[in-house]
């Protein structure tokens, strides 16, 4: 009897043993996804607009150092990375060559070297004001220096090192289970491409795709779910579309416009994965092993999978400090190679826009499209329907003179449904791993906008106005 009552007593400390761990990977989950929820997640009303909690950090950042400082921290920064980049091509230390991460950073294919030493001279003409007119004008590279950079920069800064919480400690699972029947069939995701598209929505296309290709790289989604991830749920976000509506003069008109918004994007979510180039990219893993299937074992319910598999996420991963230290090595990649991309590829698209007429000769057939759809003032309209592939705000910046409100209207929803931009998402995504080339991302620009326009053309005539 004694003896059986000792070896109840042993299972039962050895089940309290066992779950011990999962009650700490419980709470790390709880604790470390709410975190994530409240910096990536929440609507914040601050200062007058509606922001996340990084986006509130960045702002602070802002308002304690001067106006000048994080354009020379841009200017330190890219000018850095040119000349170790060009540094390390010539002299080809064993040391950096042989390190992957540091080859990483300094040590780059020939196209992204190339890329990354004509940012380097684009900014340091930019900064001293000398040279071309068409790189250092306020309008090409002095937008990106000393408008886009010192929101970027402090942006980058706070979502790179708080990124973990969001995608390291279960929340990814926790979502991705639950919504995992509705974006396999509606979108063909997994259905933690949901966060990637919140985080876009509330916060920033650029934080959309950093997850989405953090994602892609620890191989979470294959080759097929980044590509369509990154060009159709890196949506702009809420307090870049206030500030469209607002240029626009056509504020009054943000809720209806916002609506409008949601269901052309969610439109194009369903179309796009099934139109090339998207739809031939293949399921291909960077790092096999990883990919969640999200399917839910028979007798166990929806919730249950869903914080189990939170949980051995979180029980599996790095402590706190250790995914901080990882994010800082992340922080740099992007500072030394996306950077200078954007002074690079940016500053080309920008001159191309204001000193060409290259984008007015390529929208002439959006001025029969624009006629077609019964769009007021085609002619004037048709050059914001592609001038968007440069930059997110210039379809706004062309349109501020037009009349007709529905025009406005019209161009305001179009220029955020088009999502990628060559001087933001377009960079990130020609510096990612993700298998998409220049090429390929203006084929998906052009067709998203030409099947957004009848979807908004449509609420516009008929439901607007």
């Amino acid at each position: 009897m004694k003896t059986n009552e000792a070896s109840t007593t042993g299972e039962i400390r050895v089940c309290q043993k066992e779950q011990a761990p999962r009650k700490t990977a419980l709470i790390k989950f709880i604790i470390c996804s709410l975190i994530g929820v409240l910096f990536f997640l929440t609507p914040i009303f601050w200062d007058g607009e509606w922001t996340i909690g990084i986006g509130v950090l960045a702002s602070l950042l802002k308002s304690v150092i001067s106006e000048n400082t994080l354009p020379t921290v841009a200017y330190i920064l890219v000018t850095f990375s040119a000349v170790m980049t060009l540094l390390v091509g010539i002299f080809k230390p064993s040391r950096i060559v042989t390190d992957s991460y540091l080859s990483s950073l300094f040590y780059p294919t020939k196209i992204w070297f190339i890329l990354r030493i004509i940012g380097g001279i684009f900014v340091n003409f930019i900064y001293w004001q000398v040279g071309p007119e068409w790189v250092y004008s306020s309008n090409t590279g002095g937008l990106i220096l000393n408008d886009l950079n010192p929101v970027l920069i402090p942006f980058f800064l706070f979502a790179m090192l708080l990124l973990p919480f969001l995608v390291d400690y279960g929340l990814m699972e926790f979502v991705g289970i639950l919504l995992s029947k509705v974006f396999q069939k509606v979108f063909r995701l997994p259905g933690r491409v949901a966060i990637d598209a919140m985080a876009s929505w509330l916060g920033s296309s650029a934080v959309g795709v950093i997850i989405t290709s953090q994602q892609y790289e620890r191989g979470f989604y294959s080759a097929r779910q980044a590509a369509v991830a990154a060009t159709n749920f890196s949506v702009a976000s809420i307090a870049f579309s206030l500030l469209i509506v607002s240029f626009l003069n056509i504020t009054h008109l943000f809720l209806p416009f916002y609506a409008v918004v949601v269901v052309t994007a969610l439109s194009l979510a369903m179309i796009m994965p099934r139109l090339p180039p998207l739809s031939r990219k293949k399921d291909h893993y960077l790092v096999e092993g990883n990919a969640s299937t999200e399917l839910i074992p028979k007798g166990i319910s929806l919730p249950k999978w869903a914080i189990s598999q939170a949980v051995n996420k979180a029980e599996r991963a790095p402590s706190i400090s250790k995914s901080l230290f990882r994010s800082l090595f992340v922080l740099l990649d992007v500072y030394m190679g996306l950077l200078p991309l954007m002074f690079a590829i940016g500053t080309f698209a920008l001159a191309i826009s204001e000193y060409t007429p290259i984008f007015t000769y390529l929208s002439y057939p959006f001025i029969y499209y624009l006629d077609l759809l019964a769009i007021p003032e085609a002619a004037k309209a048709a050059p914001t329907m592609l001038v968007g592939f440069a930059d997110m705000f210039l379809p706004a910046v062309l349109g501020h003179a037009i009349e007709s409100e529905l025009t406005r209207f019209v161009i305001a929803c179009v220029s955020v449904v088009q999502i990628i931009y060559l001087t933001e998402v377009g960079a990130l995504i020609l510096r990612s791993k993700i298998p998409l080339n220049f090429l390929e991302l203006l084929m998906i620009f052009l067709i998203r906008t030409i099947i957004a326009l009848p979807i908004i053309a449509f609420f516009a005539h008929f439901v607007v106005f």
